[in-house]
């Protein structure tokens, strides 16, 4: 009798976004330029790795503007900043530079407007997320969350017709219009975004999870466990038709019984992660049997944004020098 072929399929669009690598380059950048350390409030990415190894070339983490010095350089994380965050820091003297991911802040500048035509804005997303608290900070008295599906009915709006809904970027896709659909039965005027909240990235890899779940016996993710979206990509997977899927950060959190009887694991990586992590889960799976691998292609990525403007401006002065 022949054994079964074990294979594993590798999704693809997977790891850093563009917003991601603009983030984590800022940070790298900043390290050069100014010379450690570098302040961030908040981790600039939601992932340990990434997190430990600027931490190693100087990097210091805070959880708000006042554990800064004063006057020392701070960076913003991807995930946006309320305007609050900014007045602080000015009222420190410090130099901050905004990593905040474009597509983030897209979700302001439409919240920011909304409010200013005196729209209810039901903010889709997870209570206390980063994103979350920075898009509900530049218009708190017109914003209201909604936690998904179940947050609808704890929903009340001025005016039924003067109403919108925004999303944080994150999240699971089907999920999303499963509340906005829910929102409707209720506010049968309810606005859309002028275009999708949930960011290109997200969509992809999740739309990528969906093709090889119903295939697989089981999915790895590998992310960190507060990535909003590496968290979604495991619940995807499930749902897709995955027989079971799991979140880890490193190819030496695998447990070998996730494997038992399986011939076919997909992989992937959620926005954050850098390419390294997958390969060594790869290499960790080869060495148990699973060296077929088969890379699966929905979507090609090249979007790229250019780095922060403040530290574009002082990179620039510096080479002139």
């Amino acid at each position: 009798m022949t054994e079964t072929r074990k294979r594993v399929l590798l999704a693809k669009p997977r790891g850093y976004c563009a917003g991601v690598d603009r983030a984590v380059q800022t940070v790298e950048e900043a390290l050069k330029l100014y010379g450690p350390p570098i302040y961030v409030r908040k981790q600039i990415v939601h992932n340990k790795h990434v997190v430990s190894t600027l931490e190693a070339q100087g990097a210091i983490f805070v959880e708000e503007n006042e554990e800064v010095p004063e006057g020392s350089t701070v960076i913003f994380s991807a995930h946006g900043v309320a305007p609050e965050v900014y007045e602080q820091a000015k009222a420190r003297s410090l130099k901050a530079i905004d990593a905040t991911c474009p597509l983030v802040t897209k979700v302001h500048q439409e919240a920011k407007r909304f409010a200013a035509d005196d729209y209810d804005i039901l903010l889709i997303g997870h209570e206390g997320h980063e994103e979350v608290v920075g898009t509900a900070g530049e218009a708190p008295a017109h914003i209201q969350l909604v936690d998904g599906p179940d947050g609808v009915d704890r929903v009340t709006v001025r005016d039924p017709s003067k109403v919108v809904w925004l999303s944080q970027t994150t999240l699971s896709v089907d999920e999303t219009m499963e509340t906005v659909a829910r929102l409707r039965q209720r506010l049968p005027l309810l606005q859309s975004p002028p275009s999708d909240d949930i960011c290109y990235a997200t969509q992809n890899r999740q739309h990528v999870v969906k093709e090889i779940a119903p295939d697989c016996d089981v999915v790895i993710v590998v992310g960190s466990r507060n990535s909003s979206n590496s968290v979604r990509l495991v619940e995807v997977a499930v749902d897709a038709g995955a027989r079971a899927g799991y979140l880890v950060d490193y190819a030496s959190e695998i447990a070998d019984e996730w494997l038992a009887g399986a011939t076919t694991v997909g992989v992937t990586s959620g926005a954050s992660v850098p390419d390294e992590l997958v390969m060594q889960v790869i290499d960790y799976l080869a060495a148990r049997g699973f060296a077929d691998v088969e890379e699966v292609t929905t979507a090609n990525e090249r979007l790229t944004f250019s780095l922060p403007q403040e530290l574009k401006r002082d990179m620039k002065a510096a080479a002139k020098t």
